[in-house]
């Protein structure tokens, strides 16, 4: 019952042409509050790791086709999913020959498909980017009908790939998160704070406000001492 409601509520989304940027599966991963702040309140704030991120990323974010013998790479290819309600681009995309593969517009005979995902930093594991790689997958798969069983995280500093096996755990983990993500679009309320390690690197810390408590008079009390030390510094 939870999966075809979720279900209906995906296409809900969709006919009032509200799908959701694929990239929202990896911040719900990261934090559901900071999945929030970006869906809803439009909120950001840069740091100096999505600073570099960003520049590193324009390096791959030029779309276009490499053909290499028997591998065709697609840069910022574009994709979208009936199913999670999300659209979005595949940062890269490398076909090679295969007689079972998808067939693909303008190119002649089949293509197996593998997503990669490019991070910035240091190879590590970080299930969120696990998520968004599925999600681009299972996009891929549903416009293809074709299936993808591994992709790469590929990680910039690191100069290396990480790959990723595109299980049924992680599958479960994409199509949820994707739900979750729809009802909280159709909610509109962004979740409560809660503090974590994770909090210390994230750049919407100080829109956050992981510290506060979720009581009403505690929230009350810290706005007013942020106000008073506010005042006190205009005064100064």
């Amino acid at each position: 019952m939870e999966c075809r409601s979720g279900t209906r509520l995906l296409f809900s989304l969709m006919e009032t042409d509200e799908t959701l940027p694929l990239s929202y599966l990896s911040q719900y991963g990261y934090c559901p509050r900071r999945a929030g702040l970006l869906m809803l309140d439009r909120a950001w704030a840069e740091s100096a790791d999505t600073m570099m991120g960003a520049a590193e990323h324009e390096r791959v974010h030029t779309q276009r086709k490499e053909r290499r013998g028997n591998l065709i790479q697609f840069y910022e290819f574009p994709v979208f999913s009936v199913e999670l309600g999300l659209s979005g681009f595949c940062d890269c995309v490398e076909a090679t020959a295969s007689g079972n593969g998808a067939k693909l517009p303008e190119i002649s005979g089949k293509w197996a498909l593998y997503p990669v995902e490019y991070k910035h930093g240091v190879m590590r594991t970080e299930r969120e980017y696990e998520l968004q790689l599925c999600g681009q997958a299972m996009c891929l798969e549903e416009k293809y009908k074709v299936e993808i069983l591994e992709g790469s995280l590929f990680y910039i500093d690191s100069h290396r790939r990480q790959p990723v096996a595109l299980d049924t755990k992680l599958r479960e983990e994409t199509r949820y998160t994707a739900r979750m993500l729809a009802e909280m679009m159709q909610s509109g309320k962004v979740p409560d704070p809660t503090l974590s390690a994770r909090c210390k690197k994230c750049s919407l810390k100080e829109i956050c406000h992981p510290e506060w408590s979720r009581s009403a008079a505690d929230y009350c009390k810290n706005l007013r001492k942020q106000l008073l030390e506010e005042e006190t510094l205009c005064e100064n």
